[in-house]
């Protein structure tokens, strides 16, 4: 018997609905990451009354617990996600474990439950993360990626800025019922819609056309129609350049039974994913050490800690969208290689940040601002080239990669080594901090996006004209 049509199948399933439910999934889980960022230093000296010679290794060693339980349980996300006929199923999986890491982080009254509840939070944000992405491939198709990517991180972005606002805002006025409160209103709405999403490939069963669509199959023709008028004039380089993605027979179990494995041994590949671990060690960085040093520089609380987060993530969204365009029209390359290379000057000139008064702590915004102009300029070139390489593989290779590809798989692999990032951000930054000081910490991190910028030239986006001449 035919099952019945759902109701309101043509918005449950259109584009822009399946992309607003994975960006306020990726809005809610790091909401719910941010809320306890400004206020952790004062949790663990308030409540579980630890001395403040070990705030700060703590405060890390919180922010990695959530990061390296991402780390492991990503990949494991990504093999079940394309060998399951939906991503909607693991999706509402992902938020349950949010939930249960929500009602521990409120309930909490020592390390260890806080622990766990970190931990909990980064194995749902493994999931939330490789199936929403992959979802937003699905949708979208490889050629819109860009700027729809763009788009959410822009829109989630408010969560990174609202959450630290909120949570010292409301840490301060009314305590962890208040906080917690609007987490949970949050994750409520956040139910609901996964709940009501209709993927595109179960509403095609109902004949749904939706003229919006964008799917990875549709975009994917379109780039090879693309890619063959192009390079009429050339067929024998690109047979060469097709072949290059062969995957040849006779491949051990391991790889058979997680093709994606194959794929990295790709020099562009390894280093899109190297984007993504630098982009994540930013983003810790600034989450461990702001509320630290806005602290000793100015005595700042919770609430002011918090309120400084707005100028790091302001710039992320309103030029994140803008920024996925220009990855979408002119590539990964230039975002990547200008994006890593201007923050190099941007990051070293915080070491400007002194004690003082207003003027002292305007300097500080303008200078986090800077900062937040960089960090959206380098939020797509990742997922982006990442999907690109991946692609052809899958084309030249469909028997290999399965009906619906290796790309859960990827972003498993992403998600794995952007929390990667996230778990080392904070304590070498941390670390460093307290060794050296901010200023040449911050220097530190800027040789590494000088480190990461050359690479970009170089891999991203294939080799330049100017070395494949040499």
């Amino acid at each position: 018997m035919a099952k019945s049509k759902p109701i309101g199948l043509r918005w449950r399933s259109s584009t822009l609905f399946i992309v607003s439910t994975v960006g306020i999934g990726l809005f809610t889980d790091l909401f719910l990451y941010g809320l306890v960022v400004p206020i952790l230093p004062f949790i663990l000296q308030d409540r579980v009354s630890l001395p403040q010679d070990q705030i700060q290794s703590h405060v890390s060693a919180l922010l990695a617990a959530y990061a390296g339980a991402s780390v492991l349980f990503s990949p494991p996300a990504g093999v079940i996600a394309d060998r399951t006929s939906s991503r909607q199923t693991p999706f509402l999986i992902g938020l349950v474990a949010l939930l249960g890491a929500t009602l521990m982080l409120f309930l909490g009254q020592t390390v260890p439950v806080l622990v766990v509840a970190r931990i909990l939070q980064g194995t749902s944000a493994a999931v939330v993360w490789t199936i929403g992405l992959a979802l937003v491939l699905d949708t979208v198709g490889p050629e819109n990626l860009g700027k729809t990517i763009g788009s959410i991180f822009g829109f989630i972005s408010i969560g990174e800025l609202a959450a630290p606002v909120l949570g010292g805002v409301v840490y301060k006025k009314a305590g962890y019922p208040g906080v917690f409160g609007i987490g949970f209103g949050i994750l409520a709405v956040d139910f609901i819609m996964r709940l009501l999403l209709i993927e595109k490939k179960v509403a095609a069963q109902w004949d749904v056309k939706n003229e919006d669509s964008g799917g990875i199959d549709e975009e994917q023709d379109g780039t090879v129609a693309d890619e063959e008028d192009a390079n009429e004039e050339e067929p024998l380089l690109r047979k060469k350049e097709e072949d290059s993605y062969k995957v040849p027979e006779g491949q051990s179990k391991v790889v058979k039974g997680s093709p994606i494995l194959y794929c990295l041994k790709d020099p562009r590949l390894l280093t899109a994913l190297l984007l993504a671990f630098n982009q994540a060690t930013l983003l810790s960085a600034f989450d461990a050490t702001i509320p630290t040093e806005a602290e000793e520089l100015y005595d700042f609380d919770s609430l002011k800690s918090g309120v400084l987060f707005i100028a790091l993530v302001l710039p992320y969204l309103l030029l994140g969208p803008v920024a996925g365009w220009l990855v979408d029209r002119f590539g990964p390359k230039p975002a990547a290689v200008l994006g890593f290379g201007y923050l190099v000057p941007v990051l070293i000139l915080l070491r400007l940040a002194r004690p003082g008064g207003t003027s002292q702590i305007v300097v500080y915004c303008v200078l986090l601002a800077l900062n937040g102009i960089g960090l959206a300029v380098i939020g797509s070139p990742s997922i982006v080239e990442a999907s690109t390489v991946v692609q052809r593989y899958a084309k030249a290779n469909p028997n290999f990669f399965g009906e619906q590809g290796p790309y859960a798989q990827l972003y498993g692999i992403n998600s794995m080594v952007f929390s990667l990032g996230l778990t080392l951000g904070p304590l070498v930054s941390g670390g460093l901090k307290d060794k050296i000081g901010y200023g040449n910490m911050n220097i530190v991190i800027a040789m590494l996006c000088l480190v990461t910028a050359i690479l970009s030239f170089v891999f991203i986006g294939g080799k330049p004209k100017i070395l494949k001449r040499n």
